[in-house]
């Protein structure tokens, strides 16, 4: 994994996990790797897991089972969708309106490049 500097470590891996629930890598019920493996592969300080562990458990895409390890939770994709929904509307589409309103770019020219994504998306 490449860290990148712009997100604390323990959120990047947050997202690593999300991502592999919602690609259906890792099921509901499914064992995660123990704070110490991850510390390993990742070469990171296994604090830095247990925070990441710690924050998908407080959003509830986790959980732990005491002297076993942590798991997928039940609803973990809906959880994690409706997570990153919220933070999308709430941090990075109030930037993409400022850009829209400062380069004075006509809403029906972002209609259409979106149109045009989706089409590209869906035939993928």
């Amino acid at each position: 994994m490449q860290f990148k500097e712009t997100q604390a470590i323990y959120l990047q891996i947050g997202d690593y996990v999300c991502e592999q629930i919602l690609l259906g890598r890792w099921q509901e019920g499914d064992r995660l790797p123990s704070v110490r493996e991850w510390g390993v592969r990742l070469e990171v300080n296994p604090n830095t897991v247990m925070r990441t562990y710690d924050f998908l458990q407080g959003k509830e895409i986790i959980f732990n089972k005491r002297g076993v390890g942590y798991f997928v939770a039940e609803n973990a994709k809906e959880k994690i969708l409706d997570y990153r929904k919220k933070h999308f509307m709430e941090q990075d589409l109030p930037l993409v309106f400022r850009n829209i309103h400062l380069l004075g770019m006509p809403w029906d020219a972002i209609e259409k490049e979106y149109e045009n994504y989706l089409k590209q998306y869906e035939s993928k």
